[in-house]
């Protein structure tokens, strides 16, 4: 992976991403290259999705995993891949485009399991783009050890299609 280049004073999260309360997944951004990001997440033990997923033994599911990587993914979308001059995450219907919409997912390897109390570190690399469709490898790290790695391709497109007012992607 390409080495990031280090930012300070990065904004929040969620000036980058959509994404609110309780489907943000992204805690903190470490670091925005022209081509990577790495961020983290710090699994408290109140999320949502542990209720259920499995009483008594929680950990985090994969979905969540691969939610990671693409939400941190979109973050380098609006941060190095933005068609747009003016940008506004918490005005829904002020952007001409949606920015980092999962349209494939192209494979995951999970190799062990996030708990609560523990912090998760992910990094993602842009590999490819054709036009407005990015293709992405993405990796989650605890304590340094690999416990989830996939490839994904995300889209910015238009609004309006993600609004309901055009058929597809």
């Amino acid at each position: 992976m390409n080495a990031p280049v280090y930012e300070h004073n990065f904004a929040n999260v969620q000036d980058y991403l959509h994404h609110r309360h309780p489907y943000l997944m992204i805690g903190s951004i470490h670091a925005i290259g022209e081509r990577a990001i790495q961020t983290s997440t710090h699994v408290s033990g109140d999320e949502y999705f542990l209720a259920g997923h499995f009483p008594g033994s929680p950990i985090v599911p994969g979905a969540m995993l691969q939610e990671m990587t693409t939400q941190s993914a979109g973050i380098l979308l609006a941060a190095r891949f933005n068609p747009m001059q003016e940008f506004d995450t918490h005005d829904p219907f002020f952007n001409e485009y949606a920015l980092g919409v999962l349209v494939r997912l192209k494979g995951a390897r999970f190799r062990g399991f996030a708990r609560p109390g523990q912090t998760l570190h992910t990094h993602v690399e842009l590999m490819d783009q054709v036009g407005e469709i990015f293709e992405f490898k993405g990796r989650i790290l605890l304590d340094g050890k690999l416990i989830m790695n996939n490839s994904f391709q995300l889209a910015n497109i238009l609004a309006r299609t993600l609004q309901g007012d055009q058929e597809s992607v």
